[in-house]
Parts: C-alpha cells; structure tokens; sequence
C-alpha cells in the first residue's frame, strides 16, 4: 500500500534510530533524507531503494520545501512505499507538520515514526540532564531563528522568568541576541550555559561558560552550527556527569599542552 513515513533519524549517533524507524528506512521504495541524517543508515535500505537527498545548509537549501512536498506526494501516488528521512524528531523544528498537512490535503496515507530529539540527546551525551531534581523543574525547547515584535518580547521574558533549561536550536548565528535578550529580560548572567558542537557523533565538543560569557567563548572557539545551545544551572553537572568520549579528546590535548610548555 501506498504510504510516507516520516521517520525522525535521531540527532547523528546512528545507533539512536528506534525500531521502527529503521524498518521505515527497510521496506521503502523511495528514501528523501536530510544532510543531518546519518549516511550509515541509508545502508539499511533496499539495494534497488530510490535515494532522494533533501540537505538544508544555513541559508541554502538543496531542495525546497515546496519541491520536498511535491515529491513526497508524487511518489506515493505512484504506489510507491516512501520514507521521509529527517535529523532528530519531524515534529521538533523538522516541517514535519507541515508536510503531514501537504499529505492530508492531497489524500496520501502518511505515518509518523518519532525520533530522538538533539535538545536532549546532544546534552545526554555531553553529561547534561535537562532536568534534574536539585536544578531544573522545567524544560523548553525554542528555535534560534530571531524575530521582533511584542510577542517576541513576551517570549523572551517568559523563557528568561519561568524556564530552568532552555535548548536553543539553530541558534549560533544569532547568540549574541540570545545572549542579550535573556539578559535584558532578567536571566542572572552567571547563568551555567553550553554549546554542544555535532552532539552524538564522533565529532562532537562541548564548550562551557556563562550566560554573560557563552557568545565570546564561542567565537573564540570556532563552535558553528550545527551546535545546541543549553542554558541553565544543570549545565554545571558536566563535569561530575560527562561519560561520552570527547572527555578523552580533552585530556589529550591537556597533556599535549602541558608537554609542549
């Protein structure tokens, strides 16, 4: 049966797809896929499968969303199995809505496979709980892209107020305001934050600091996206907390720079 699945691949650590999703990638026809998804996973595809890729750079998109829905529904009208490969979850900043809705309104079956999400993997993995008993009741999970007007106001004096932990998505090129909006809004600048630089994958570097601090280590760091931003007084448990194997990168260097003192 004709059917789109939209499949969340999980934030890069391949091994992160669900069970279902990784039938998903198995039994279609057709597979379009971001330039987050991990490339490993398209090796669980049928040799004759159809791979369509959708990357989306800052700025640039190699295919646009209009192209993307149009595909989606040309395919599956065509009896065809489709699997709609995207990073993290579809209904978390993936336009995954919005493609459910281009299906409904063209009469095409779809199904939607969650996925881990890189708001709370990329700081799992850096030894970040979102929340924890002792530090953080509350959770929010908010897109980087700016905006004005009143409501944006409102927003960022709710996020500064009423959050514990915020994980900013997309959120590098504009951190300075970031930065300045919760700090305008009320957000105590010694507030612990984090940039997790390709969070899950082997590439991964987490650099910490505070609010007043995070947008001036960043750019002395080189961290670009793709990076979640983590703010919060549970960022200060990664140091007790950090288990993935960055943690080796880093005592490496250490010692290479203590050696070459």
């Amino acid at each position: 049966m004709a059917k789109v699945w939209l499949v969340g691949a999980g934030p890069g650590d391949p091994d992160l797809i669900t069970v279902k999703g990784l039938k998903a990638i198995q039994e279609a026809d057709v597979i379009l896929y971001d330039r987050l998804v991990s490339e490993e996973l398209l090796n669980y595809a049928k040799p004759e499968a159809e791979l369509v890729f959708c990357g989306k750079l800052p700025d640039h998109h190699f295919l646009q969303q209009e192209t993307i829905n149009y595909l989606l529904v040309k395919h599956a009208k065509k009896g065809k199995k489709v699997t709609r490969l995207k990073g993290g979850d579809p209904f978390v900043f993936g336009r995954g809505g919005e493609e459910a809705a281009f299906l409904a309104e063209h009469g095409v079956a779809f199904e939607i496979v969650p996925g881990i999400t890189s708001g709370i993997a990329a700081p799992a993995y850096a030894g970040i709980p979102v929340t924890h008993r002792g530090h953080s009741a509350s959770f929010a999970i908010v897109t980087g892209h700016r905006r004005e007007g009143e409501k944006e106001e409102l927003k960022w004096s709710a996020l500064a107020n009423g959050i514990d932990t915020l994980a900013v998505y997309m959120g590098m090129k504009n951190l300075p305001y970031i930065q300045e909006k919760l700090l305008s809004h009320g957000k105590p600048p010694e507030t612990p934050a984090a940039l997790i630089h390709w969070g899950t994958t082997n590439e991964q570097r987490t650099v910490t600091g505070t609010l007043a601090t995070i947008a001036d280590i960043a750019k002395q760091e080189g961290i670009t996206n793709p990076s979640m931003i983590i703010i919060g007084e549970v960022v200060e448990l990664r140091e007790k907390l950090k288990w993935f194997n960055e943690w080796e990168k880093e005592e490496i260097a250490a010692l290479a720079a203590g050696a070459e003192q």
